[in-house]
């Protein structure tokens, strides 16, 4: 296998496993390309490709064993083990992301949300509380945190952006509008929700 994965099979891997996430909790023990590829709208010809390039998963006629394909995809993602994340940001988005049980489920804490408004610091969150803005650097430090999540206005991002990075954060999840300038060492992922819904309609309607 290679070191790194051509960003294509990447991002299909991570699609299969929010699949095999969801089919696990739905009570599933055993799945096959055809019933993925009908969630992830992915050609059953390629899953089947992806994943024969990293072993034997599944056997013809029976499937994949969820977990056993769970925890090989995690391996090879390299998304095995806790990673820590910082959430800037205690609004109704933010509070929406705190309060999600997705990222627990892929051994994802949301370590520290912090927020520059008074009349939250100190409110419940998720499962924390929400911390002065100023602490960022710290809770950075003192929490091993990797991630940052950014749910901050368009013309707030940058500035969180840059105080993530003088931190030492090296990933950012953008959830705003904002186009980001980050030293080449920085990885940015912009999430927008609009842009996602206009590729499917595209796909859909043409």
């Amino acid at each position: 296998m290679a070191d790194r994965l051509t960003v294509g099979v990447a991002a299909r891997l991570s699609r299969y496993l929010q699949v095999l996430t969801q089919a696990r909790k739905m009570g599933k023990t055993r799945i096959s390309s055809q019933e993925i590829a009908e969630y992830t709208n992915i050609n059953a010809t390629q899953i089947r490709r992806d994943l024969s390039g990293f072993g034997k998963f599944g056997k013809r006629g029976v499937g994949y064993n969820i977990d056993s394909l769970l925890d090989e995809i995690r391996k090879i993602l390299r998304t095995q083990g806790q990673h820590n994340i910082a959430l800037v940001g205690a609004g109704r988005l933010g509070q929406a992301i705190a309060s999600s049980p997705i990222f627990a489920e892929h051994g994802i804490t949301i370590a520290a949300v912090v927020d520059i408004d008074p009349e939250k610091i100190g409110k419940p969150i998720g499962n924390g509380e929400v911390a002065p803005y100023d602490r960022l650097a710290d809770l950075v430090r003192e929490k091993n945190i990797v991630i940052g999540v950014l749910a901050v206005p368009a013309h707030a991002a940058q500035q969180a952006a840059d105080d993530l990075v003088a931190a030492g954060v090296k990933i950012i999840f953008n959830y705003s509008e904002a186009l980001l300038e980050t030293p080449p060492d920085v990885t940015v992922h912009t999430s927008n929700p609009a842009v996602e819904l206009l590729y499917a309609l595209y796909f859909h309607l043409t």
